[in-house]
């Protein structure tokens, strides 16, 4: 269970509460969905609440990390238009998002990150690419803290292309219970600050690989619940 920020000179949407399950289907191949609840909060217009866009999408990763070799993964998801785009709630259409992703680790350090191609054919949008990467560094089994930049790519025909730096990490509360928790700011372009806290639960026979897996996050915009060994 989640909540993000997005606020922009535009105004400010917030996921709140927003839910997100993965399943782990099958060796190496992990389900996903997320059913969020939105508050739009435009400067020019009314405010809006409700459902937004549902995810759902396929994690599958076909190298696994051995030696030199990183792991690498494709994670296509699409976004079903269950929110109300007249209401700044979703998209208004279909649209879907196509990444690969790469994870290479090396003591208490795990670094991640990678790109793919948004196809969004909505009134105003744009098809884009995007790219992002982090690095993490295991503190304590309690803490986990990291730094990542992501370029989300112009998303739509009025707005540029922002670059945006956050900083994070989770906090276990045991093995199968933590926090997860980030917060940033665009460092070229159009001026966003994002924000994520969740609450994190594992369980099932691979709970503990999921659960140790990195979990840093910016907000939905980021590489952050890639991460190929969740």
């Amino acid at each position: 269970m989640f909540s993000t920020v997005d606020r922009s000179p535009d105004g400010y949407g917030v996921a709140i509460p927003a839910f997100e399950f993965n399943v782990g289907a099958a060796p190496n191949l992990q389900l996903h969905v997320v059913a969020p609840l939105q508050f739009a909060v435009p400067t020019d217009g009314r405010n809006g609440y409700g459902v937004g866009d549902i995810e759902v999408g396929a994690k599958y990763r076909f190298f696994d990390e051995k030696g030199a070799r990183p792991q690498v993964g494709v994670f296509p998801m699409l976004e079903l238009p269950s929110g109300s785009a007249s209401r700044g709630l979703g998209n208004g259409t279909l649209w879907a998002k196509l990444p690969i992703w790469i994870q290479k680790s090396w003591g208490p350090w795990t670094s991640y990150g990678g790109g793919g191609y948004v196809v969004n054919r909505a009134p105003g949008m744009r098809d884009h690419t995007f790219f992002g990467w982090q690095v993490q560094r295991e503190l304590s089994k309690k803490v986990t803290l990291g730094a990542e930049w992501f370029n989300p790519g112009r998303d739509s025909l009025a707005s540029g292309n922002s670059q945006i730096a956050n900083l994070g990490g989770y906090y276990n509360f045991n093995q199968n219970f933590s926090l997860l928790f980030t917060a940033g700011h665009t460092v070229r372009g159009e001026a966003h600050t994002v924000a994520y806290v969740g609450l994190y639960w594992t369980w099932g026979s691979d709970r503990k690989s999921g659960h140790e897996s990195s979990k840093l996050n910016s907000a939905l915009f980021s590489t952050g619940r890639r991460d190929l060994r969740n």
